[in-house]
């Protein structure tokens, strides 16, 4: 089953920061986080369920997932979703120092 990916406006907010922050450093560097976040989010069409329960999981009333994501050799971002019958839900992009996503960031 192939899923249909779509991006809350928070975690749209999340993305446009990130490359923001990025592109203050380097431009080829934003480019290259953003066309690799790309591909990562595709995948999440074809099987996300292939990856494991984020942290967050217990504290939410919904499955939350993480997908692992980083532009170069290691992992920087974790991207947040949950699976719906025909959509994979990203709820937030968050960078690995960050803190928890809490409670009150709850989606449902």
């Amino acid at each position: 089953m192939k899923y249909e990916v779509v991006l809350t406006d928070e975690a749209g907010h999340n993305v446009r920061a990130i490359v923001a922050w990025y592109a203050e450093r380097s431009q080829a560097a934003a480019d290259r986080w953003y066309n690799g976040f790309l591909k990562a989010m595709a995948s999440l069409a074809e099987n996300p369920q292939r990856c494991p329960f984020a942290h967050e999981n217990p504290r939410f009333p919904i499955e939350l997932r993480q997908l692992n994501y980083g532009s170069g050799r290691r992992t920087t971002h974790r991207i947040l979703f949950a699976i719906r019958p025909t959509v994979v839900a990203v709820y937030a992009v968050r960078h690995v120092a960050q803190r928890d996503w809490r409670s009150e960031d709850d989606p449902t």
